[in-house]
């Protein structure tokens, strides 16, 4: 009988908005794959049932259609929390799990074995997230464990995990295509490069410091710089001029350019004119405008104070960037000072800083900030998708009108 594994969302989804709106923190990347799809491989034979946040359950079963979402079932399961980010270690303490046993950190519940109706006793009111009571059960702490709490432990882990990545994910052969003579590879054992990947001459990929991962079919035009650890993903394009340094991953059918440092890029969003990136988060299907620029670091060189779903977090880091959700844009010039937070569907523009904390579905900038029309903003997002050739489907836009919903309360226009 197989082993079923489950992968829940706790009451920490929450510090991980804007970027968990429209996904559950499970799919989350954090080096080349996702917190799912690391947990996946972890356990090849076990069978892998999704929990999530109610509002997400129908968006879960549309992209993942072979996939089993949690509902009543036999047998004992193992729950794992969304926001592992796992090692052998922990997975080898979890494995050793007996039902009714569980391991925590910081009383957060790292995974616990128990059946489904034991489970559901725990079912919050509040959108279906799991609470957990480790007073009920075996606990055991795991300190060594690391769960990601802010979106910034995802971009801090990102060269180690593009390393871990590297080890699971490369095949015999690093370098699947013919380089010109012109293109500079340095360590070229910790270079991949897949199928159908063009690379133009005078292009360099230093691995001297960590190892490089391009996907299939990406174009990387001449005079770009990739400085290891990097990730670019399947079908992205990398622009002349272009510097990606290290810990760096660019997710697939997406444009790059200017300079980008330390940074976590989902598919399907433009960077693709001059500017700087660095220490930050953007989801998908944002469109970043020429010369936009963050700062990720304080002038007195103090760490950095972050809004995160309206609360100040003293984040104990000194370099955080921009943490941007998914359909986000910003006009020619604009720039972000360090630490800011932009939500779902936002459009940036205007002269000066806008504010530190932007609300899902704003529009405006430093000088003013109204909300963004949701019809208006829907009727962006299909012509977007449109040009990649992907739909926008009725239960995505169901979702985008429930997240306008639940974060109506924070927008105050002001003109």
């Amino acid at each position: 009988m197989k082993s079923i594994i489950c992968l829940f969302e706790d009451e920490g989804y929450s510090n991980l908005l804007p970027l968990g709106y429209l996904r559950p923190v499970y799919d989350l990347n954090c080096g080349i794959l996702s917190l799912r799809e690391k947990i996946e491989r972890f356990f090849p034979k076990a069978e892998i049932v999704l929990h999530s946040r109610d509002y997400l359950t129908q968006v879960l079963k549309e992209r993942y259609p072979n996939k089993k979402i949690l509902e009543p079932m036999k047998g004992v399961i193992t729950f794992i929390n969304g926001r592992l980010l796992p090692d052998k270690n922990v997975i080898d303490r979890i494995n050793k799990l007996k039902t009714g046993e569980t391991l925590i950190k910081n009383d957060a519940v790292i995974a616990i074995k128990l059946s489904y109706d034991e489970a559901q006793k725990y079912f919050s009111s509040e959108f279906n997230i799991i609470k957990f009571d480790t007073t009920q059960f075996s606990a055991y702490e795991l300190n060594d464990a690391k769960l990601i709490n802010y979106p910034w432990d995802l971009i801090n882990q990102n060269g180690y995990e593009i390393r871990n990545d590297f080890q699971l994910l490369k095949k015999r052969t690093n370098i699947n295509i013919k380089l010109d003579k012109n293109v500079a590879v340095i360590n070229k054992r910790l270079v991949f490069i897949d199928k159908g990947t063009t690379i133009n001459p005078f292009v360099l990929i230093d691995a001297s410091k960590g190892p490089i991962y391009i996907g299939k079919n990406v174009e990387i035009m001449s005079h770009v710089t990739i400085k290891g650890p990097a990730y670019i993903g399947d079908g992205s394009m990398i622009k002349s001029h272009t510097a990606v340094y290290h810990d760096t991953s660019i997710g697939k059918v997406c444009k790059i350019g200017g300079e980008i440092e330390n940074s976590i890029i989902h598919s399907y969003t433009n960077k693709q004119h001059e500017g700087f990136l660095g220490h930050s988060y953007l989801g998908s299907w944002i469109n970043i405008g020429a010369s936009t620029n963050n700062s990720d670091l304080k002038n007195n060189y103090g760490n950095v104070d972050v809004i995160i779903n309206g609360k100040l977090i003293h984040s104990e880091s000194q370099f955080i960037g921009l943490i941007m959700g998914d359909h986000s844009k910003t006009a020619i010039n604009t720039m972000f000072n360090t630490g800011t937070t932009v939500g779902v569907s936002c459009n940036i523009f205007g002269a000066g800083f806008p504010p530190k904390y932007i609300p899902s579905f704003s529009w405006g900038g430093s000088e003013w900030i109204r909300t963004y029309n949701i019809s208006k903003s829907i009727e962006v997002a299909k012509i977007v998708m449109k040009r990649r050739n992907v739909e926008l489907s009725e239960i995505e836009e169901k979702l985008l009108h429930k997240v306008f919903d639940i974060t109506s309360t924070e927008r105050k226009d002001k003109v």
